[in-house]
């Protein structure tokens, strides 16, 4: 038997006086549980498959601090790294050789890679690829998809998924329309509308970006066919094809998406996994592109703390760790048993679910109907994932607060916690 039982007194203390001093108590909105309601617990500390909050609670986590954690949390050999990289400090603004070795890691793992780029974000990775895109092909439109999430920058914040999703926001005041006129968005798997955009512009569009598995919509997997397609099409009209593996890369296969689905596009996004838990972005793809950016050429990207030594180190540690042999076998193994068993356990109780999982991500929709797209997942039950989220977390275990955003496993997680996991879902799936 579970424990039902968690206090939160400390929780709502720190998140009471967290509302006084920040826009809704948080620094990234799908934190504040708004989507599912009650109230969020505040982390203490994190190791390996595991969060502890302020009051004392354990859980078994599934967020993985949204994707980074693949190796679990605080793994001993990169914290190792990093107290010796503290040693030399925190910041260089300045070359180091730290980042010839993560970049050498990246260009030899990520088949569209020949030159990269560090950055601090996803977000500023995604905005520097749409101005590297335009300045490549000298066009200004881009084509994004329904609920695929690119960060927050004006221009792609249209129809985006994650925090926009969640909270239900139909794009964001602040943005001008001019930000956004030459953004053009498809329905995701939708090869058609696709081919109608480049059809009615056939000279004016840059490119395609899109999240080739999609999780900032819950977990969507590509149709099979889709990627092919786009890749065709982008060839054919003169576009580029930009893959975000921000959540990806790293985590559905060593090379990612790409190399998981043999699809190589024009330039890729990264994030996450190779920053190792601290803040990291990066981008590139093929030389005569990446050739274009400042210093080699006109396109203009800087940042003060881009490749800084922390970030580096704990990058190299983290792909290190993943390139031991079986890590991807044991990272598919574990999550399929994670996701059959959710939905297996669902349809048990009478719940209508779709779901699925591709090597350590996966989700689950309350919807009866296939989930191809960002209009399918709005078809879930938001109020059933709300009391699913919340019973599953007073039995110790922290998904997603959200139904539109995808789970994440790690390396660190065992045969034990998913059975637990399972049990728990059990029991609260009976009582819905």
């Amino acid at each position: 038997m579970v424990n039902t039982t968690i206090k939160t007194t400390k929780s709502e203390e720190i998140f009471a006086a967290a509302q006084k001093l920040m826009p809704g108590g948080v620094s990234s909105p799908v934190r504040a549980f708004k989507s599912v309601g009650g109230q969020p617990i505040v982390f203490d500390h994190v190791k390996g498959a595991y969060i502890w909050d302020v009051d004392g609670n354990q859980y078994i986590d599934y967020v993985g601090t949204w994707g980074p954690a693949i190796c679990g949390h605080a793994h001993p050999e990169v914290i190792a790294a990093l107290h010796e990289a503290l040693e030399k400090g925190t910041s260089f603004g300045a070359p180091s050789v730290l980042e010839n070795v993560l970049a050498s890691m990246v260009i030899d793992a990520v088949p569209s890679i020949e030159m990269v780029r560090f950055v601090n974000s996803g977000t500023e990775a995604c905005m520097a690829v749409i101005r590297l895109m335009r300045a490549f092909t000298g066009r200004d439109k881009i084509i994004k998809f329904e609920g695929c999430y690119h960060g927050h920058a004006d221009m792609l914040l249209v129809q985006a998924g994650s925090g926009v999703a969640t909270l239900g926001l139909p794009d964001s005041p602040g943005v001008p329309k001019s930000a956004t006129s030459n953004t053009v968005t498809a329905p995701y798997n939708d090869l058609e509308a696709v081919k109608a955009l480049f059809e009615s512009s056939p000279d004016e569009i840059a490119g395609v970006i899109l999240e080739p598995v999609v999780g900032n919509a819950g977990f969507i997997p590509p149709d099979a066919g889709f990627l092919e397609g786009l890749r065709v099409l982008t060839q054919e009209y003169g576009a580029l094809l930009v893959f975000d593996e921000v959540m990806t890369g790293f985590r559905i296969a060593y090379g990612g998406a790409q190399e998981k689905f043999g699809i190589t596009p024009d330039l890729t996004t990264l994030g996450k996994v190779i920053g190792g838990g601290l803040p990291v972005g990066a981008y590139g793809g093929r030389k005569d592109i990446m050739s274009m950016v400042a210093p080699a050429g006109p396109m203009y990207q800087a940042g003060t703390l881009s490749g800084n030594p922390l970030a580096m180190t704990a990058g190299i540690k983290t792909l290190e760790l993943l390139q031991k042999p079986g890590t991807y076998e044991q990272l598919d193994r574990i999550t399929k048993k994670l996701s059959d068993g959710l939905l297996q356990i669902a349809k048990e109780t009478g719940h209508e679910v779709f779901g699925g999982q591709i090597s350590a991500m996966f989700g689950m929709f309350f919807t009866g109907e296939p989930v191809h797209n960002y209009a399918d997942a709005k078809k879930s039950d938001l109020t059933k994932f709300s009391r699913f989220h919340r019973g599953m977390l007073e039995h110790g275990v922290y998904l997603a607060p959200s139904q539109f955003e995808a789970g994440f496993t790690s390396l660190a997680h065992t045969d034990e916690d998913i059975d637990r996991t399972l049990e728990a879902a059990r029991e609260v799936l009976s009582s819905l």
